[in-house]
Formats: C-alpha cells, structure tokens, sequence
C-alpha cells in the first residue's frame, strides 16, 4: 500500500511531554515552597507538614536512590526517623491532598472534554512481607512475578498529563486465614473487602467525580478494564463517555434486536424477564465483524502519540449495541484499529459517546493511552515511585500521593514556564 496515494486525516492535538531539565528542576525550590504551603493546613499537625515537605524535596533529589535513608542523607535538617515515622505511620489524611491535587491539576491542565486513564502498573519485590505482595501479572516485566500492583488514574488534556489518583490492588489470595498475621502488621483496614481492579478504579473514579473539582468527559481504559460490564455500565452512570479497548472475543449486536416478555403458559411462575423474539439475530464477535468489513470500509488517519511520533492507522466505524446479560444493552460506538498491512494487529474499541461524536474525536481517543503509562514512567524514573522500602498500607498510599504531588508539581512549573520565568 503507498501511502503516498492515500488520503489521510491529521490528528494533532498530542499533549506535551514533560521535559524539565535537572538544572531547572534545581531552581524551583522557592517554587516549591510555596507549592507545598497549598497543603500544608491539610495535615493533622506542623510537623507532619514540615517532613511532608521535605518528602517532596527529597523526591525531586538528583540522587539515584529515593528511599528514606539517602534522601535523608542528602537533605538539609533530614531525619531518617522521622521520615520513616512520616510516610510508615503517620495518621495523616492521603486523601484529603488527593483533593487538594485535583483542584490543583484541574487549575493546571483543566479541560471540559478532558480525558480520565485508568491503567495498572506493577513494582517487582523480593519478600513476601510488602502490603499485597503476591505472584501475579506485573506488566513492567512482562511475566507473572513477585509484585505489588498499583491502580492508577491519569488526567489528559491538551495542555499535558498528570497522575492524580491510586489505589493498591489486594490479591484474593490475602484474604485467606493464612495472610490474616502479615494483614494485621501491614495494617491494612478492618473491613477492606476484595475488589477487583475495574471494581477499584470504579470505586475510585466515583470519588474523583463525586468531589467535583476536576473536569473531564472521557474516560479511556485497556481490556483489563474494558472487558468489565460493570465497570463500563458504572462510568456510563457518572455521565461520562468511556472509550474501552475490548478482547476480540468481545459480543455485540450490529443492529438493536427486538425483545419481549414471553406470554404466560398458564403453568409455572409468570415471566417477568424479557428474551429475544424468536428469530432475531444473535450478537457477533468483535474480531468476526472486523474480517467482514469491505476495504473502503477502512479510513487512515495520523496520530501523533507521545515519544513513538507520528504513527498512520488505519480506523472503522460501526454503530453497535453493547450486549449485558444475552440481552441488548445500550447503544455503543464499535471501533475497529489496525497498521496499513492487512495482517496488522487489530485493536477493538467500545464507546458510548453519542452517534453524532466527530470521527476524529473517537481517533483522538484511542491515541490517549500513551500519557498514563508515560507519567508512571516519568515517575518511577525521576521521582522514586518505585524506590520505596515501606511495607505498610498506610505508607504506600502516603508514599504514592506524595510521589503524584511530586509529579503535577513539575508539570505545573513546565505550564507556568510557558508563559515566563517563574518568580
């Protein structure tokens, strides 16, 4: 195929990288300062917000490893006690600054038709002692393996990226009688109950929804996520649109069957649950409708996304009814993504935005994914999101929301940076 010859449509709307330079991240320590001075009266006591502080600046430490003992070591008045005591045990309120930064990265990146990206990631660990540690599914190496596993939510709007919220996913496997003694010293709440991570994320993004301050329409996800009716029908309640990648095996309806509630026999319960009419269609599997669409069926466009650059993909469009229970469900954007090569990998879309959404704004969407895993990245690389040494409940929680600060902080100096030197 020349793709020369091809017509095709640009979609340029990528948001921008975070790019500070180390010098420049050194000479924002004023800025800093007064960043923090926004959630200092959220803390239960000074001093807690006195070693939040310099939680944060030892984060943004040009050092290799951010654990408590070298960030101590290396910051003016450190104490590695009294950060241990800070981030391990102290009864202060992560979500409470959770708030707080929502309000913050609204004012920084806030959009209307802002994206929500909900995705996972995983941090490797050794023991066996870590709140939530198990062998499972750690995408950062690709294998089951020993790990903890973090759910994520990232806010993506054409100004830039940030992480805003996390929750730690608990296997099954410790809510069993044998994990109750390492439950106890991990400290994990009485009460807390398995839930899976689409039933996590949910849970998460109707705190996020419910608070109010920060604005977005989309909601995007993988099939980890994608595969949940639950959790598809749940944002679909919170009025926002999600656009899911789904499993090929994935059912749906091309058109809206007819259905009915069947007539009483005189015998036996009376019928009370509607079932498809005899003789109406039986819902298709996503990949099986993909092989049956015509070449002109088939639309290129460009997408720029993130540090991959400029990437042409091919994109249809059908409109599609969701399938719940063997019955029709609501009506859904079903859209089709694979490479110019017939034997190119395909990637199947579910969407409830409206029937009248523009084309380019459901391309758009399925080019968002790159800045959720890209800021865990960013992260993990430059912030310590995964040097951590706690084992606590509490201090992964606190250790994570300290790190997403850390990282809308640099994002908010990069925005302010546009329009001049920070003062």
């Amino acid at each position: 195929m020349d793709i020369n010859k091809l017509e095709i449509v640009e979609i340029d709307e990528t948001p921008p990288a975070l790019e500070l330079r180390p010098e420049e991240i050194e000479a924002l320590a004023d800025e800093l300062a007064n960043y923090h001075a926004e959630f200092a009266d959220l803390y239960y006591r000074s001093e807690q917000a006195h070693w939040g502080y310099k939680y944060l600046q030892g984060l943004m430490l040009p050092i290799e490893q951010k654990t408590i003992q070298p960030m101590a070591m290396a910051l003016e008045g450190g104490n590695i006690q009294a950060m241990q005591q800070f981030v391990g045990q102290g009864r202060w309120q992560d979500q409470k600054l959770l708030q707080k930064h929502w309000q913050l990265a609204d004012e920084t990146l806030g959009e209307d038709d802002a994206v929500y990206v909900v995705d996972e990631s995983g941090f490797p660990k050794k023991g066996e002692h870590s709140v939530g540690v198990a062998r499972q599914w750690c995408g950062v190496l690709g294998k089951v393996e020993n790990c903890q596993v973090g759910v994520f939510g990232a806010y993506v709007s054409r100004h830039g990226y940030t992480l805003v919220d996390h929750c730690l996913f608990l296997p099954e496997e410790w809510f069993d009688d044998d994990h109750r003694e390492r439950w106890e010293k991990c400290g994990i709440p009485e009460g807390t109950t398995f839930k899976t991570k689409p039933e996590l994320a949910l849970e998460r993004l109707q705190a996020v929804v419910a608070h109010g301050a920060l604005r977005f329409q989309w909601v995007t996800c993988d099939e980890t996520y994608g595969r949940s009716p639950d959790f598809l029908d749940g944002v679909a309640g919170l009025g926002r649109w999600y656009f899911a990648e789904v499993p090929h095996n994935t059912h749906v309806w091309q058109t809206r069957p007819q259905t009915a509630v069947p007539e009483w026999s005189g015998r036996g319960r009376r019928p009370t649950k509607e079932r498809l009419l005899p003789g109406e269609p039986k819902s298709k599997r996503v990949d099986a409708i993909a092989a049956s669409l015509r070449p002109e069926e088939w639309q290129p466009f460009l997408i720029k996304e993130g540090s991959k650059g400029p990437m042409v993909a091919q994109f249809a469009f059908l409109h599609g009814v969701a399938v719940r229970d063997e019955l029709p469900g609501a009506d859904v954007w079903i859209v089709f993504r694979r490479g110019l090569s017939k034997d190119a990998d395909l990637k199947v879309y579910l969407c409830n935005a409206p029937f009248d959404t523009p084309r380019t704004a459901l391309v758009r969407m399925a080019g968002l994914r790159w800045p959720v895993e890209t800021a865990i990245e960013e992260a993990k690389g430059g912030l310590g999101m995964d040097h951590y040494e706690v084992r606590s409940w509490l201090g992964w929680h606190h250790h994570m929301t300290e790190c997403l600060l850390a990282h809308h902080f640099l994002v908010r100096c990069q925005e302010r940076l546009k329009r001049g030197p920070l003062h």
